[in-house]
């Protein structure tokens, strides 16, 4: 059976304006006066949300500014900020993500919670209202809660119930809603007083009434039906679905602490147990992080996050404790952390390799590396080469982010492998122009000049004709001419890799060309 938390927050609109205040050194509104945050519609101003005082004096969310300085001429007020109540809201919300795993936002001034089968990690669901009731009074904010086994029903004891924290205990949910009134279904403000018209006020009443008579007490089916899906939402009947602000991860290790942190050091500690736990669970199901999160909750109420990610997926502590480790001085402890929480966002199944007690496979395996570089410099900054299929050289890899997996590179045999043709350590992304001071018509160049220098050839080998695929020479609109590539020596003992595009028999008018492709070591 599901439980859900429900928590109201009927006055976060103005809290979070004395909150700002009160960290920017600004005058506080004394709590004795009537004040209000006002707002503006196609009718004009309103008032979007008023304290405690207001309320005594009969003012309320909604009402006409000039209605309002009717009945209480001595009000205060101070513009609305729907958006920072909205962030506010938000951050609360990923604040209680220590709590569940499953929470989202509730309206303009509530949240809920999904604690089916985590209230015993903190002593039980009674204790787990306490804590957070305790930690939002210490944060100075006014909080009611309700818990039940429908997303309804603790909707209705946050808003209706007294005393709050209410508990509707399982199976009992009927008996806990029954004195509430009707307001608490949800329902739009003309049905809700069109039910008190009926005599109807109470939940109870609307339960003990039979459905099909309850259905002929309306006019509108409409309105009827959306009644009923209501109370039957409330009581478990229908299944109501529910959306997660967040996706719940499947890996996930959490760490609270009695007394909270207020150094890196002992984020650094707590990080290293952490990061042991989730590997353990990552290990047992065969997989390994593509993205950790790492959350420090600190006891204000707010949080912080840093993110790495891995080029391939990895299940190794000390990588993930290493990545995090740079980070880590950029969370602000604040009044100190006392939750920390790691996960993983991204997983993919471990590649499986053959291990041996004498001797390794000898595969060089750089992503330690490419992973520190990129969660330092950026996931753009770092790129490798992937093979692609292609005679032409300059064509026959290419550069892609480092992330985007590990490339597929073959080893040939090593019989086929002395077949080839030597490759120079030193290839040029494009190849540069040669000026030929003498040539030997089909064979190497006797002297060329290259960036300025004049070399004069003493060796050569060659020829080996490359040409392009015939594929790629139809989609060329210039038909592409062979090469002739040659491996040659100058005076100095330099070696060079050059290769004349086009043939002098060649029907064509262009004249063939000579070009330096790469230098040998």
């Amino acid at each position: 059976m599901s439980r859900i938390v429900s928590m109201w927050l009927p006055h976060l609109a103005i809290e979070r304006l004395k909150r700002e205040r009160t960290a920017s050194g600004a005058t506080l509104q004394p709590d004795d006066r009537p004040f209000a945050l006002v707002g503006s519609d196609a009718r004009g101003l309103k008032l979007t949300a008023v304290n405690a005082r207001s309320l005594r004096d009969g003012l309320a969310p909604g009402l006409r500014l000039a209605d309002a300085r009717a009945i209480c001429p001595h009000l205060l007020t101070a513009p609305a900020a729907p958006d920072k109540d909205a962030a506010a809201l938000l951050a609360l919300v990923r604040w209680s993500s220590r709590y569940s795993p499953t929470f989202n936002v509730d309206g303009d001034d509530g949240l809920w919670l999904d604690i089916t089968g985590v209230s015993h990690l903190f002593g039980g669901e009674r204790a787990l209202l306490a804590d957070i009731a305790t930690r939002l009074a210490r944060a100075c904010l006014t909080a009611r809660l309700g818990s039940a086994e429908t997303f309804g029903g603790a909707h209705a004891l946050a808003r209706f119930a007294r005393p709050s924290p209410c508990i509707a205990l399982p199976g009992k949910i009927e008996e806990a809603l029954t004195t509430l009134p009707v307001e608490a279904l949800r329902l739009q403000p003309e049905t809700a007083e069109l039910l008190r018209r009926l005599g109807l006020r109470r939940i109870g009443q609307l339960t003990d009434l039979p459905r099909a008579s309850l259905e002929r007490r309306f006019h509108s089916k409409e309105a009827a039906q959306a009644v009923l899906l209501r109370l039957d939402q409330m009581l478990g009947r229908r299944e109501e679905k529910r959306a997660s602000l967040l996706p719940a991860p499947d890996f996930v290790a959490r760490l609270p602490f009695a007394e909270p942190l207020i150094t890196h050091d002992g984020v650094i500690a707590g990080l290293d147990r952490l990061a042991v736990e989730l590997c353990q669970t990552l290990a047992r199901a065969g997989c390994g992080a593509r993205r950790v999160t790492l959350w420090a909750a600190r006891t204000d109420g707010s949080s912080a996050a840093i993110e790495v990610g891995f080029s391939v997926p990895s299940c190794a502590p000390s990588h993930i404790v290493r990545l995090l480790k740079d980070k880590i001085e950029t969370i602000d402890m604040g009044f100190g952390v006392d939750l920390m929480a790691l996960a993983a966002l991204i997983t993919e199944p471990l590649r499986l390799t053959q291990t041996s007690l004498t001797e390794t496979d000898g595969d060089v395996r750089p992503e330690a590396l490419i992973d520190a570089l990129a969660n330092r410099l950026g996931k753009s900054a770092v790129r490798r080469l992937f093979p692609r299929a292609s005679h032409i050289p300059e064509w026959g890899q290419s550069l892609r982010s480092a992330f985007a997996g590990r490339p597929a590179w073959t080893n040939d045999a090593p019989v086929v492998r002395a077949r080839k043709p030597p490759r120079p350590l030193l290839l040029l992304s494009r190849p540069e122009p040669l000026t030929v001071l003498a040539e030997i018509p089909e064979g190497p160049p006797a002297r060329f000049t290259w960036r300025r220098v004049s070399r004069r050839v003493v060796k050569a080998e060659g020829p080996e004709r490359i040409a392009p695929e015939w594929w790629r020479a139809l989609a060329m609109l210039n038909k592409p001419r062979p090469r002739d590539y040659y491996r040659i020596e100058d005076e100095d003992g330099c070696r060079y890799w050059v290769f004349r595009e086009g043939l002098y028999q060649d029907s064509t008018d262009e004249t063939p060309g000579w070009f330096l492709h790469g230098v040998f070591g």
